[in-house]
C-alpha cells in the first residue's frame, strides 16, 4: 500500500504506513492499561489527558510514555522511576 499524497502532479508527502512493531505496541498498550489500573500517579496522568482528548490517543499517551521509560532504562542501566516518567 502506498501512502504517497499527490495533488495537482506535485508529491505532497508520505504517510507513516508502517509504524513500529504491532507486537511491541500491544504489549506496552497492555502494560499501559494495567499501570492506569493499578498506579495513582499513572491514573492521574491518564485522567488528565482523557479530559483534554478522547480515550483512545489518553491510552495511548500512557503507553508511549511507557515505551520512553523502558528505552531509558535500557540505555542508561537505570530502574524504574516514576515520578520521572509521570511526574
Amino acid at each position: 500500500m502506498d501512502s504517497t499524497k499527490v495533488s495537482n502532479g506535485k508529491r505532497k508527502g508520505q504517510g507513516n504506513v508502517k509504524n513500529g512493531n504491532p507486537y511491541l505496541s500491544w504489549a506496552y498498550a497492555a502494560a499501559a492499561t494495567f499501570a492506569m489500573r493499578l498506579n495513582p500517579r499513572v491514573q492521574r496522568y491518564y485522567q488528565r489527558k482523557q479530559a483534554e482528548t478522547n480515550v483512545p490517543v489518553a491510552r495511548k499517551t500512557v503507553a508511549h510514555k511507557l515505551a520512553r521509560a523502558c528505552y531509558h532504562m535500557m540505555r542508561h542501566q537505570v530502574a524504574f522511576d516514576e515520578a520521572k516518567a509521570f511526574g
